[in-house]
């Protein structure tokens, strides 16, 4: 990279031509093509690296496996820099969107460049600044949650027992179970045992057991149920967040086309 080229990036606009041609010395030149992957999540931060041509995404892979995108950079920007500062493993991925030539920048070149012209280590700081405020944004601003991951987290073992007995009891299953039982009892109270039945005719013990199962069943349903409707009312809420962002950042849109349509000069 030349030296008007190296000055056209921010981290390094404060250079003089002198300290710039400086630090091109320290710089290699790599390509990449569309979908390569320069770096991956935990891999050594070693270097990093300025874009000359092309895009690379910066994206992580969250808790729920859904990957988030944490920027796109383009020709001037650069990427890698805090696992090479830190020299831990890097934080993110960065991926090729397109045929991308970088310059590579090691770390142990880059701290000694830094020694060499302190005005180096203010921009860095402020650039890194820029970009935890732009990932605290991202992190409120994302709301979207799966409902059945949250409703599981806080579900105790009776919560578990209530819906296994609630969905056994309202099956195609619990009915032949019961035809089954009732069927069974029967038969062995009026021809099995003839002589000396547990339970004779009109079967009053079985009215009894029916009756403390049905009295059992109806709460724990209702319990199923409630916790169905408390599901309900978080997707509801997760759905008017939802709503609510997109109408902001429509109307955030909808402002900033007319701040450019006032600037455009009329014809």
């Amino acid at each position: 990279m030349d030296v008007a080229t190296l000055r056209s990036v921010p981290l390094f606009s404060s250079l003089d031509s002198k300290a710039t041609a400086e630090l091109g010395e320290y710089l290699t030149i790599h390509d990449y093509p569309k979908s390569a992957t320069i770096f991956r999540t935990g891999d050594p931060g070693d270097a990093m690296y300025l874009i000359d041509i092309g895009k690379v995404r910066i994206s992580l892979t969250d808790a729920d496996g859904h990957v988030v995108t944490l920027a796109e950079l383009g020709p001037g920007d650069f990427f890698g820099d805090m696992a090479m500062l830190d020299g831990q493993g890097r934080s993110a991925n960065a991926i090729a969107l397109e045929n991308a030539r970088l310059a590579q920048l090691t770390r142990e070149d880059f701290l000694l460049f830094m020694k060499s012209d302190p005005r180096v280590t203010l921009e860095l700081l402020t650039a890194l600044t820029n970009r935890l405020r732009r990932t605290d944004d991202l992190l409120r601003h994302r709301i979207s949650r799966n409902i059945n991951q949250l409703e599981a987290a806080r579900m105790t073992l009776a919560d578990r027992a209530a819906d296994k007995i609630a969905e056994f009891g309202g099956s195609w299953k619990f009915i032949f179970c019961a035809i089954a039982f009732l069927a069974i009892w029967v038969l062995v109270n009026t021809i099995l045992l003839t002589r000396s039945p547990f339970d004779a005719y009109p079967f009053i013990l079985l009215n009894l057991v029916l009756n403390m199962i049905f009295a059992l069943q109806a709460p724990i349903i209702m319990m199923s149920q409630n916790r169905q409707a408390e599901k309900d009312r978080l997707r509801a809420n997760l759905d008017y967040q939802v709503n609510l962002k997109n109408e902001l950042l429509l109307s955030d849109i909808i402002r900033r086309l007319d701040e450019l349509q006032k600037k455009r000069p009329s014809d």
